[in-house]
């Protein structure tokens, strides 16, 4: 069963923040290089023309890969809009002055022309318009998941009902778990079908909170995903991707490497090899074979 990525946003030199299909393309065979066999790009919120641009790329990465053969890149199985229909208050190092208002029309408008290699969106289920959206991907065939969100554990399972099917990255850029309010964090770790994003280098989530996921949520349902960004310069005795003012940027392993990095904690394979093959797949309705 392949090995999948479902949130990346680059590897190496190469991300998503461009016109060019070529850097997507490289952004591929360095995944496959480390043992990744199938990539979901994510696209930053941004303009509307970048977003468009850095969407046509990766379609034209799609196209050439369908053209020529994978060879020796990860397959490329479509685009995940992270944004722009997110919360401000829960930005992280996103540009919160990207983001607009969850509507269908200003997604359509975000993707024309590029609307058909959209595989995954992820929303704030607490803006006003988020639930008419959701419904709206969902019967259009497209996964939706629910990040960078101040949502409480009523607005997430509205969220849910609406079509949501997935929690970006838990515990980062979201609402964190309180004794008299879960929130989001709190309805993914106790919704059985729900699918959970789990960054599992050792800066997002705390090893300790790691285990915790791990012995409470579903684990037909954990996803293990990189939220890899482009490599820039790194602060001396620190390995994290972080942004000029010192906020974590993204994440800073493949997952293949997180992977190993859990079974070193004590983290059963079983459970990693099925966090990073079959529930990914599963949650995006492939065969994987």
């Amino acid at each position: 069963m392949r090995v999948t990525d479902i949130h990346v946003h680059g590897f190496g030199t190469y991300d998503t923040l461009t016109d060019d299909a070529d850097d997507i393309l490289a952004m591929a065979r360095l995944h496959h290089a480390s043992g990744v066999d199938a990539i979901v790009p994510t696209v930053y919120p941004s303009s509307a023309d970048a977003m468009r641009r850095s969407m046509a790329a990766v379609k034209a990465a799609m196209e050439c890969q369908r053209k020529d053969g994978q060879g020796d890149a990860a397959a490329i199985l479509g685009i995940h809009l992270e944004g722009p229909f997110l919360n401000p208050a829960m930005a992280g190092a996103l540009d919160k002055g990207s983001f607009r208002q969850p509507t269908v029309d200003n997604y359509l408008r975000l993707v024309d022309g590029v609307g058909d290699a959209v595989r995954i969106v992820t929303i704030a289920p607490e803006l006003d318009g988020s639930l008419e959206l959701m419904r709206f991907l969902a019967a259009n065939g497209i996964t939706v998941s629910m990040g960078h969100s101040d949502a409480t554990f009523a607005e997430a399972e509205e969220g849910h009902r609406a079509g949501a099917r997935g929690v970006t990255h838990i515990f980062n850029a979201m609402r964190p778990m309180h004794h008299r309010e879960p929130g989001i964090a709190g309805f993914a770790l106790m919704s059985p079908d729900v699918y959970v994003e789990v960054i599992a280098d050792p800066y997002h989530l705390s090893d300790r909170l790691i285990d915790f996921i791990f012995r409470v949520k579903n684990p037909e349902r954990i996803m293990l995903v990189s939220d890899m960004v482009r490599s820039g310069p790194v602060i001396p005795g620190d390995g994290a991707a972080r942004d000029a003012t010192g906020r974590l940027a993204g994440g800073s392993l493949v997952i293949t490497e997180a992977a190993a990095r859990l079974n070193a904690l004590g983290i059963d394979r079983s459970l990693t090899d099925r966090a990073i093959r079959e529930n990914p797949a599963l949650y995006l309705g492939l065969d994987n074979d």
